[in-house]
C-alpha cells in the first residue's frame, strides 16, 4: 500500500447552539492538532451568506492558523477568484508567503462561493466567462511570479511584496472545466469528490495527460478531497450518518435556518425524492470504523492514483471530529 498523506479541509463550521467565534477557535485547536499529528497541509475554504459557515475570507484566517502552527502547509481550498481582484489576491498571498515562507497554498476556484447575488455585490465587474477567469489566472501567476511581458500590465503594476518562496499554486474542481484550466497554466489539482462523487478518476486521468510543466511544477500534481468521520463505537457513526444525511439535504434546499435539533432529525419521514438525494449524497463521504474508514480511504486514493487525500470532517463535538483526525493519523501512521 502506498503512503497516503492526510490533509484537512476545514468549513469552519458553526454548530448548534454556538458561535462563529467559537467555529473560529475551534478551527485554530484544529490546526495545532493536525500540525502535531503529521499532516500534510490545512485548507480553509471561503463561503458567502451562509450561516453554517464562518469562513468567508481565507486570506484573513490563514496567518492566524499558520501562526497556531509551525510546519504544515496552510491555505485557501480556496479563494474563489471570481469574487476578487486578482492583483489583491497576488499582493494578498505575496504577503502571506513573505510572513510564512514555503508554508502557504494558494488555492484557487471559480465557483461563486455562495448564491449568485452575494458574487455580484463581492465584485460587480466579474461575469464568469471562461475568459475572465484565465485572465485571472494569468495575471495571478505573473504577478507572484513577478513576471515582466512587455506591453502589459504586469510591466507597470507590481504586486508587493513579492516572495522568496512563491505559495502552491491549486486549481480546485469538481468537474472537468476547472481541470483544464489547471493543465493549461501547470498547476496542482484537488478533486471535491466531497461535491461531485461522479467521473472525478477520469477528470484527473485528462489533466494529467493534458497537464503542461510550468516553473513551479514539472509534473501534475493531485490531490482528493472527502468528507470522512471515524469513531470506534458503531452507534455514534450510524448518528453521525443520520445527522449529516440531514445537513446534506439542508444545504441543498438552500435553507439558511437553524438546524433542528438531532431528536427531530431522527424522527423525519423523508419523501421519495429526498431519500433519493440522502442514497446519493453518501457517495460524498466516507463514515465507519477504523478498519472501515481506513479501507475506503485507501480504495479512494487507488481510483484516483493519488497519494494525498483532503478530509473535511463536520461533527457537533469538536472531541469527536477531533477524536475521527486522530484515529485517521493513527490508521496512516502521519506522524513519520
Amino acid at each position: 500500500m502506498k503512503n497516503i498523506k492526510i490533509s484537512v479541509l476545514d468549513q469552519s463550521q458553526v454548530g448548534r447552539n454556538s458561535t462563529a467565534a467559537q467555529a473560529l477557535e475551534d478551527s485554530g485547536k484544529l490546526v495545532t492538532l493536525a500540525d502535531e499529528l503529521g499532516f500534510e497541509r490545512y485548507w480553509v475554504s471561503e463561503h458567502h451568506n451562509f450561516k453554517l459557515v464562518a469562513g468567508t475570507s481565507p486570506e484573513v484566517l490563514i496567518p492566524y492558523l499558520a501562526s497556531k502552527s509551525k510546519r504544515i502547509r496552510v491555505g485557501s481550498g480556496g479563494i474563489m477568484l471570481p469574487n476578487h481582484s486578482a492583483l489583491k489576491v497576488s499582493e494578498n498571498f505575496g504577503l502571506l508567503s513573505t510572513l510564512f515562507p514555503g508554508r502557504i497554498d494558494l488555492g484557487i476556484g471559480r465557483a461563486p462561493g455562495g448564491d449568485r447575488l452575494s458574487a455580484q455585490l463581492l465584485n460587480p465587474s466579474n461575469n464568469f466567462s471562461e475568459k475572465e477567469l484565465y485572465d485571472q489566472l494569468t495575471d495571478v501567476q505573473r504577478w507572484l511570479r513577478d513576471e515582466e511581458h512587455i506591453g502589459t500590465i504586469h510591466d507597470k503594476v507590481k504586486a508587493y511584496p513579492i516572495p522568496e518562496i512563491m505559495p502552491e499554486l491549486w486549481m480546485l474542481t469538481s468537474s472537468g472545466g476547472s481541470a483544464q484550466f489547471a493543465a493549461h497554466f501547470g498547476m496542482a489539482l484537488s478533486f471535491a469528490h466531497f461535491i461531485n462523487p461522479v467521473g472525478g478518476a477520469e477528470v484527473v486521468a485528462v489533466y494529467r495527460d493534458s497537464f503542461r510543466p510550468s516553473k513551479e511544477w514539472a509534473e501534475p500534481k493531485v490531490n482528493v478531497g472527502i468528507f470522512a468521520y471515524c469513531n470506534e463505537d458503531e452507534q455514534k457513526v450510524a448518528d453521525w450518518m443520520t445527522d449529516f444525511d440531514y445537513r446534506m439535504l439542508h444545504i441543498e434546499m438552500g435553507a439558511t435556518d437553524d438546524l433542528p435539533s438531532f431528536e427531530e432529525i431522527k424522527a423525519m419521514d423523508y419523501n421519495m425524492h429526498q431519500r433519493s438525494r440522502i442514497a446519493w449524497n453518501r457517495n460524498r463521504f466516507i463514515a465507519g470504523t477504523p478498519d472501515v474508514v481506513k479501507q475506503k480511504i485507501t480504495a479512494l486514493a487507488d481510483e484516483y492514483a493519488v497519494d494525498e487525500i483532503m478530509i473535511a470532517t463536520w461533527a457537533e463535538n469538536f472531541e469527536d471530529r477531533k477524536h475521527s483526525y486522530e484515529l485517521i493519523a493513527e490508521m496512516f501512521e502521519t506522524r513519520g
